[in-house]
């Protein structure tokens, strides 16, 4: 299944920076960086739930935030793209780890 992952984090304390990274570093390992902070990750149940608790351990329920889009095993009908950025195919392009 597709998952649409966004977050935002706040830079209120000076350990919003470090969360940032982590956050991000936990989300390469399960997609693609499609914008600075969205990340398209195709990940099956176990795969979700994995790295679900992971991003959930490294935000900030107070001061960030995490969304989930959950666009499912059809998404390709549901992404259109315009505009730069390189287009993949999440399902067949490697991803480097």
């Amino acid at each position: 299944m597709m998952v649409l992952v966004s977050y935002d984090v706040s830079f209120e304390d000076p350990s919003g920076k470090k969360r940032l990274r982590r956050i991000a570093k936990v989300c390469e390992n399960f997609g693609q960086r499609v914008q600075y902070s969205v990340f398209e990750c195709v990940v099956d149940p176990v795969q979700w739930t994995a790295f679900r608790d992971r991003l959930l351990k490294e935000y900030d329920e107070e001061k960030d935030s995490l969304r989930f889009y959950f666009m499912g095993k059809n998404w390709q009908r549901r992404v259109e793209h315009h505009g730069v950025g390189e287009i993949y195919d999440p399902e067949n392009d490697a991803l480097i780890l």
